[in-house]
């Protein structure tokens, strides 16, 4: 059966070169992943012996046949050759099924690795062969606001480095799901920072350019503290900042801690064991501006808040309201300080 596979220790299987599969399936939704594990295949074989034994192919330029018969010749000079399909899925279903006999018996002197962005790779033929053969398959999944933090501690602990929650925070949220970018982000830390360093909010201002002060996780904190001066001294700070930060950047994350709270009033159990649960987080740090908002607002005042962001959202684009972006944000964070939670229920 096709064994599934993270992005990490595939990584380090082909650095290593160890226990190296014949046949490998790249697919799925997040092209990144694809296209740097493909690079990591190109380059499996020294520069000397790629001409005759790295065969990268297209699937719009090519057919199944034309695939197979790469996979079934023999490597010159060397123990295995590398043969590479590109852009797989533009061939579809059809496509792949074609390649199942070969993917069912491959060549033990090939690693054919089959690159399929964009989408899962389907196919009956396709599943059933690797089930059966020892076919490595990888799906690249797209980021979440959930998943993403996970993934940062990893790669910063790949590169011997670790953070502390409020950069991590600041970090997250400056950088979102773009993975390219994060990478891109990490990539500034590790050089700038010695290997075994702790990445500090500093640190984050320092070589990423994110003010410690002034962001988005700080805005949140403060209107979680229902701490109206420091909200203010921030928005007034993305008005003079465009570039940095914006309204529209900061409007996910407060509905985002609304909602949860929201969700922690009505929780039956409230303890940070369940919230977590519920919240998909890892560590009671996460729960600190919830917890704190609920100490500030009620489940009413919650719900006018709700109701005033998704009014700010449509404001901003024009409709029932020609104000300023920055003006309506700040009218925006007077009215969330200020919600008097006096919803009445109608009969």
């Amino acid at each position: 059966m096709a064994d599934v596979i993270t992005f990490s220790s595939l990584t380090k299987q082909i650095k290593e070169k160890r226990d190296l599969a014949d046949v490998y399936l790249l697919h799925g939704e997040e092209g990144y992943y694809i296209d740097r594990l493909v690079e990591m295949f190109e380059n499996i074989l020294p520069e000397e012996d790629r001409d005759f034994n790295l065969t990268v192919l297209y699937g719009p330029e090519t057919d199944p046949d034309t695939v197979i018969d790469a996979c079934r010749r023999y490597p010159m000079m060397v123990d295995r050759q590398i043969v590479i399909l590109k852009e797989a899925q533009s061939g579809g279903a059809t496509f792949l099924n074609a390649l199942s006999k070969y993917i069912a018996e491959p060549s033990e002197t090939t690693i054919f690795v089959i690159a399929h962005r964009g989408a899962e790779a389907k196919g009956k033929d396709l599943t059933t062969a690797l089930k059966k053969s020892k076919s490595v398959v990888f799906e690249s999944k797209r980021l979440t606001d959930k998943t993403v933090g996970p993934v940062i501690l990893e790669m910063l602990k790949e590169n011997n480095l670790s953070i502390e929650p409020k950069a991590l925070e600041m970090f997250r949220d400056y950088v979102g799901t773009d993975l390219s970018r994060l990478y891109n982000e990490i990539e500034k830390l590790t050089i700038a920072l010695p290997s075994g360093a702790v990445v500090t909010p500093e640190a984050i201002e320092q070589n990423i350019g994110i003010s410690k002060d002034y962001n988005n996780f700080e805005l949140i904190n403060a209107i979680a503290n229902r701490n109206y001066a420091k909200a203010m001294t921030i928005a007034k700070y993305y008005r003079s900042n465009p570039k940095n930060s914006s309204p529209f950047q900061a409007l996910p994350l407060i509905f985002t801690l609304f909602s949860n709270l929201l969700a922690a009033f009505y929780a039956q159990d409230k303890s940070d064991r369940s919230l977590m649960a519920m919240f998909g987080y890892r560590s009671p740090y996460q729960l600190i501006d919830i917890k704190n908002a609920m100490r500030n607002y009620s489940a009413w005042q919650t719900i006018e808040v709700i109701s005033e962001l998704r009014r700010f959202d449509t404001n901003s684009k024009g409709i029932g309201s020609r104000m300023d972006t920055y003006d309506l944000f700040d009218n925006l964070i007077f009215k969330i300080m200020t919600a008097p939670g006096k919803i009445e229920l109608k009969a």
